[in-house]
């Protein structure tokens, strides 16, 4: 076998452009341009993403009750909770919690409920 075919389809395809240095400037070029595009495209749907999931955080926590720490305490899991920062509770289950620390990336923590209860108030009344 020969390679007649794809060599017959190079100097067809060179002719048609008007030579071989023309045909691979042209090569190039369609690959750059569909190379940025992809890399354009694949960044604006990173964005998306990326959007999309800071929406779905804030989404939870805005429907949940804002507490604010009155006493300092530290929970069995070494979570440290200082006077006059904020949480917010979003599922509470028998003596487990879950809270969203405020500004803590690592958040959302299970904590004890009656941890909870002693360190916390929200409007004045102790967490339920």
């Amino acid at each position: 076998m020969s390679n007649l075919g794809a060599y017959q389809w190079l100097t067809t395809a060179s002719k048609k452009v008007g030579g071989p240095v023309k045909l691979m400037l042209l090569t190039a070029c369609g690959g750059c341009a569909i190379g940025l595009a992809i890399e354009h495209g694949g960044k604006k749907i990173y964005k998306i993403i990326k959007d999309h999931k800071g929406k779905k955080v804030s989404k939870i926590t805005s429907n949940a009750l804002e507490y604010t720490v009155t006493k300092e305490g530290i929970s069995n899991e070494n979570i440290k909770f200082s006077g006059g920062e904020k949480f917010y509770v979003l599922e509470a289950d028998g003596d487990a919690v879950l809270v969203d620390k405020k500004g803590d990336p690592n958040s959302p923590y299970f904590i004890s409920k009656e941890l909870l209860m002693e360190i916390s108030e929200r409007d004045g009344k102790s967490i339920v």
